[in-house]
């Protein structure tokens, strides 16, 4: 039997301690979040007492459930109609930014690098707050709503497209593009019919990246928000939490969980499908190349 000085030295023991700290975090973050999704199917209206199974908040109550609630129909729509609209905008965006970046040569890409990484590190609110300033001070044709809060989505999000197609375009090289050019290949041919395809997987993972992020979003769509109308499910949760809460807000937020969640699986097997057939993609491209030439 070893001692305990010898199991602390050995190199290939269990991680245990390690072990042990991650289920406690999983158990800590989930456990919340599993138990909010719990009386979503509550019976009663309480949230914390038990009292049956039911699907009366999703559509079974007339008046005050997800289903024949305007107001709770109304913050489903918003969320994802600016889930839509940010990530259809926010990708184009992110993917010609690091294109671009990844060909002008000079000073500019490294500073690029930086200016996407402060992106990340600067607070949501602080961008929040002075897009508020911008919209209500300055005489701009965008006043809050939806427009300025698909603005503020596109500025806070467009960093991770930019980031993620960056990467790949790093990990792709030149090679690809430098024997299609020798094939006769035009840039902007080149571009689309060798590099475009290896870029799917990162410009699908930015995709459901972005969406999931944005339908998640709640103080920049807070600040810019011109009312009830312009209210997503994060803010209709915050405002009416602290009212008169019923299991509703429960089912609303279990449904806005559950879109998050099928984004990030379709994502993830979408994206691994993908990755598999990088080099054969390319060589179709440059075989394209060859037999026009």
């Amino acid at each position: 039997m070893r001692g305990p000085v010898t199991w602390y030295r050995d190199p290939w023991r269990s991680p245990r301690v390690l072990a042990g700290i991650t289920a406690f975090y999983l158990v800590w973050s989930l456990l919340p979040v599993l138990i909010a999704v719990m009386f979503s199917f509550n019976d009663g209206r309480s949230r914390t007492n038990w009292q049956g199974f039911s699907l009366r908040w999703y559509w079974g109550d007339p008046t005050r459930s997800v289903w024949h609630n305007a107001s709770l129909h109304t913050a489903l729509l918003q969320t994802l109609k600016l889930g839509v609209i940010a990530t259809v905008i926010t990708v184009p965006l992110g993917v010609l930014f690091a294109i671009g970046v990844d060909r002008w040569r000079g000073r500019l890409p490294s500073g690029a690098n930086v200016l996407m990484l402060v992106s990340f590190v600067i607070p949501e609110v602080l961008l929040a707050v002075a897009l508020l300033f911008v919209m209500t001070n300055l005489a701009l044709p965008i006043g809050l709503g939806t427009s300025a809060q698909v603005v503020g989505l596109v500025t806070y999000q467009v960093a991770y497209p930019a980031v993620l197609v960056r990467a790949r375009l790093a990990t792709i090289g030149k090679q690809y593009e430098e024997a299609a050019t020798d094939l006769g290949a035009s840039p902007l041919g080149s571009l689309w019919r060798v590099t475009m395809p290896m870029l799917k997987p990162a410009i699908f993972a930015s995709t459901v990246l972005v969406f999931a992020d944005v339908i998640d979003d709640f103080v920049l769509v807070r600040y810019l928000s011109a009312g009830s109308s312009t209210e997503p499910v994060s803010v209709k949760i915050y405002n009416t939490a602290r009212a008169a809460p019923t299991p509703a807000l429960n089912a609303l937020a279990t449904l806005l969980l559950l879109a998050a969640l099928a984004a990030v699986v379709i994502g993830y097997l979408v994206y691994r499908r993908m990755t598999r057939g990088d080099a054969t993609a390319a060589d179709r491209g440059l075989a394209a190349f060859a037999g026009e030439a």
